[in-house]
């Protein structure tokens, strides 16, 4: 079991309508400083100096912490594998399960689901290059996240009792979802590979910052009044992300 080491606290801040996770521990050191591990943000500081103090210390590096987060971020989510190849048989992750691809040379583009057979049928040209093919699947699939977001959300936003000012979707490669001060939620397109169960705690854990813009223990419990499977989807959900290799 890790020991916790009781002179580190964790703690958030608002900055630019996002929020902030970062560690704090107080030490003996003569000034504050910063360091981004796997786990984040941590900032050591003197025990005499106050928290507005640390807090406007982070508002001024924040285009570096930023910067240094969003590099780790990205190296976690994505394996050091490169995207399949796709064509005629490719399985495409869909909601928890896969379709299979299937191409066909014609003049005209399309795509057509067959939900019975769990089969995608793409017409292309015969000529058509790989990232053309990649292009129809990606739009198709953000389509359909597109339909799915937004009937999920008027659900778990009515269950919650709260309402949201837009909803878009996302390509981040860092974050599955966002909401902002304005009320603004964005959703990862990417979770269209993802089963619905965890589809829907994303969503529920974006709207629960409507009421509370932190991971505080209230926020949990936010999240828990309108998704109570919260933490099994939560874990579910990095491990899937974890192993899934690049799809585009």
């Amino acid at each position: 079991m890790q020991k916790i080491d009781p002179t580190i606290v964790r703690r958030s801040i608002a900055i630019d309508g996002q929020l902030l996770e970062y560690a704090l521990r107080r030490s003996q050191r003569r000034s504050i400083g910063f360091l981004i591990d796997d786990q984040g943000l941590r900032v050591s500081a003197p025990s005499w100096i106050a928290l507005a103090a640390i807090e406007n210390a982070i508002r001024a590096k924040q285009d570096w912490i930023s910067s240094k987060l969003l590099q780790r971020r990205e190296r976690a989510l994505q394996p050091q594998q490169n995207p399949l190849p796709w064509g005629d048989g490719s399985l495409l992750p869909y909601l928890g399960t896969h379709l299979t691809l299937r191409i066909w040379n014609t003049r005209t583009v399309r795509i057509d689901f067959d939900p019975v057979k769990g089969e995608l049928h793409l017409h292309l040209p015969p000529d058509a290059s790989q990232q053309q093919l990649q292009t129809q699947l990606q739009q198709w699939l953000q389509a359909q996240a597109r339909r799915l977001f937004g009937q999920r959300l008027p659900h778990y936003a009515e269950k919650l009792g709260a309402s949201y000012h837009s909803f878009a979707l996302s390509s981040a490669k860092t974050q599955w979802g966002s909401c902002t001060s304005q009320r603004k939620i964005r959703l990862n397109w990417r979770l269209i590979h993802f089963p619905l169960t965890l589809i829907d705690y994303v969503i529920a854990h974006e709207l629960a910052h409507l009421r509370e813009m932190n991971h505080s223990p209230r926020f949990w419990a936010t999240v828990a009044s309108i998704y109570p499977e919260h933490a099994a989807a939560r874990s579910q959900l990095r491990e899937q992300a974890r192993t899934m290799r690049p799809l585009f």
